[in-house]
């Protein structure tokens, strides 16, 4: 072990051994957009066969470095033994986003100032932790949302470092209208922060987020009940669950770090032409936040392209639900022959 790094081996219950650490990364540590961080800690977890191709799994700018339903991890849909991302079969290695809300290095609460972080600031630090694990190549990568992204920076600034990408709901850049959703969500909490309460703040902008990741179709399914008179006003269906949303947001993110890495978002820019890495684009009909259209604009300039297209209830949280329908699509690009 490294004097840069606590690194220690776990076994979570009905799993294969585990080993997570805290990297420390270089000081002071760069960043594109200027700025620098000073001793700057990149969390980690690996778990999985010792001998199994190695497959980075990252996620939305909630997910963390816990991957795997053995691990009790944030894409148990997906990902775990027998899922559509086998951790029989393959050995995950999971993250907590420089910025964000976990063990990495991020914005305290109540912090005046963090600098601004962007995809590639991210994709460069897996870079750090590769060479530290001794990874000469990731198998793939496998992005949904935020981490999509941060998979194309990958690919773009790193390509000699993994062998294929797979991004879901993602494109080279953020759409407008989406960045005006989230540009508002940022505002709120700002505006929260302004007034001493940043966590009434973080709860409206989660509450806001929550009716942009799903879909017209099923907030009318699930919240078409009539009204109620509480406290002397009327309360919809719809307000319960997304207030009580917000509500668990805030009891595990730091407000300050969700203006971070939603402006990351924002912010994210790749030149698609450069990405020589075989990637799978995977767009989903109803997902308002990643129109399909820009994942299929994404996959006609991409050198070595490839475009999965889903239909489903729950629009951008696709990936977090739809086992049976991404299976098909990631065991055929990760396990076949090299695309």
């Amino acid at each position: 072990m490294s004097a840069a790094e606590t690194h220690r081996p776990v076994t979570p219950t009905g799993a294969a051994a585990a080993a997570e650490g805290v990297l420390e990364l270089p000081s002071p540590w760069p960043l594109e957009r200027g700025g620098t961080l000073e001793a700057a800690r990149l969390a980690w977890r690996l778990v999985g066969p010792a001998a199994a191709p190695v497959v980075l799994a990252i996620g939305g700018i909630s997910a963390r470095r816990r991957v795997t339903a053995e691990d009790g991890g944030w894409w148990a849909a997906l990902v775990g033994a027998g899922r559509a991302l086998d951790a029989r079969r393959f050995r995950i290695l999971g993250i907590d986003y420089l910025g964000g809300s976990g063990d990495s290095t991020g914005p305290a609460r109540g912090a005046a100032h963090f600098p601004t972080l962007s995809s590639q600031d991210q994709a460069r630090a897996v870079v750090a932790l590769l060479d530290h694990l001794g990874l000469a190549r990731l198998h793939a990568v496998v992005g949904a949302s935020y981490g999509g992204m941060v998979a194309l920076a990958l690919g773009e600034r790193h390509a000699a470092r993994v062998g294929r990408l797979v991004v879901i709901s993602a494109a080279d850049r953020a759409h407008p209208l989406s960045a005006a959703w989230r540009s508002i969500e940022r505002e709120i909490v700002r505006f929260g922060i302004s007034r001493g309460d940043p966590g009434g703040g973080l709860k409206l902008a989660r509450a806001l987020a929550m009716t942009t990741y799903r879909t017209p179709r099923e907030f009318a399914e699930r919240f078409g009940g009539a009204p109620r008179m509480e406290g002397g006003r009327w309360r919809l269906p719809v307000e319960d669950y997304v207030l009580a949303r917000g509500d668990a947001y805030v009891a595990v993110h730091v407000p300050e770090a969700f203006v971070c890495l939603s402006e990351s978002i924002d912010l994210h820019s790749v030149d698609a032409t450069r990405i020589a890495v075989p990637t799978l684009a995977i767009g989903v009909r109803e997902d308002q936040l990643v129109p399909l259209a820009d994942v299929e604009a994404l996959v006609a300039r991409l050198p070595a392209g490839r475009l999965g297209v889903l239909d489903s209830l729950y629009g951008h949280d696709a990936f977090l639900k739809e086992e049976r329908l991404f299976r098909p699509l990631l065991a055929d690009f990760l396990e076949g022959p090299a695309p």
